[in-house]
């Protein structure tokens, strides 16, 4: 399977300019998939080392021959666990091109896109229990409305939720046509599918415990990294982007951040550019996924 086929790397250049690669030094993927990002990285290594993170199995068949890569099959939310499994405490850089692959979007089987019929599935990790089929289910009013309502800014997500719970009592979700079949009912007129994606979303998101997963990588990045290593990451909605910013910028996830004795700002990471990095206007013609896409790059204070 190509890269091409399986995913084209949003913003590639800005994301290895962010990791400032030493030939020597040890890097992590922790987003492989298509392995666009990982080959571009390897070939600026000398002795260097680079590990690829991927819960998804099919994410594999992607591996590239490199005495210098080793695949990680896992969530990245374990990354401090399974880089000491292979002997390593400290990095000089991390990258996670959050989100979603183009390869799952574009595989009907997945459940991930409102354009095929299937089953709503929406695993990235396939052995995983929890599917769309079952948020849709089994989810009370209150959970479904805080799903739809905060992963997916859906405006009538109360609505929609009482609708999903009075509807599965007749007939259980399965497939993703029948669920777009209520969709369709609640989505504001000519704005139908932008309604789907929003809700699809807030789906991915739950099933995945995205959010979740995002906030564990990142309280571990400050003990992985070295000092002055880089942290690179790119993401595509604003619950996202609002959590690495806030990280880089307060050290934390929540609370503002810490001072020291004479007033001056404690914090384990330094922002590399101000503003998040976006693509330009001919990346995104070339590749409509870069248009949502927010690059931000930080260093760790020495």
């Amino acid at each position: 399977m190509s890269d091409q086929v399986y995913h084209v790397p949003v913003m590639l250049q800005q994301c290895i300019e962010g990791l400032a690669i030493d030939p020597n030094g040890i890097y992590v993927d922790l987003t492989f998939g298509g392995g666009g990002h990982s080959r571009e990285i390897l070939k600026h290594l000398d002795k260097g080392h680079l590990y690829g993170f991927d819960q998804d199995p099919d994410a594999e068949r992607n591996v590239p021959e490199s005495p210098n890569f080793t695949f990680v099959a896992a969530n990245f939310r374990d990354l401090k666990r399974y880089l000491r499994l292979h002997g390593v405490k400290q990095v000089d850089g991390i990258l996670a091109d959050l989100g979603i692959s183009s390869y799952q979007i574009d595989e009907p089987t997945r459940g991930f896109s409102t354009r095929f019929e299937g089953s709503l599935d929406m695993r990235m990790n396939k052995s995983s229990e929890t599917t769309a089929a079952t948020v849709l289910n089994t989810y009370d009013e209150s959970q479904l409305h805080k799903v739809f309502g905060i992963y997916g800014e859906v405006r009538n997500a109360k609505t929609l939720a009482q609708a999903v719970v009075s509807e599965r009592a007749q007939r259980p979700f399965e497939t993703i046509e029948g669920f777009k079949q209520l969709l369709e009912k609640f989505a504001p007129r000519h704005r139908e599918f932008k309604y789907f994606a929003q809700v699809f979303q807030a789906l991915r998101i739950e099933v995945n415990d995205e959010m979740g997963a995002l906030e564990d990588m990142l309280e571990q990045t400050i003990e992985v990294l070295k000092p002055e290593g880089r942290l690179v990451v790119m993401s595509y909605h604003s619950l996202e982007d609002r959590m690495v910013k806030d990280f880089i910028n307060k050290g934390k996830i929540q609370g503002e951040v810490e001072k020291d004795f004479y007033g001056n700002l404690i914090r384990p990471l330094e922002p590399v550019s101000r503003k998040a990095l976006v693509a330009d206007q001919e990346e995104i013609a070339r590749n409509n996924r870069a248009r949502s896409a927010k690059l931000r790059i930080a260093k760790k204070n020495g």
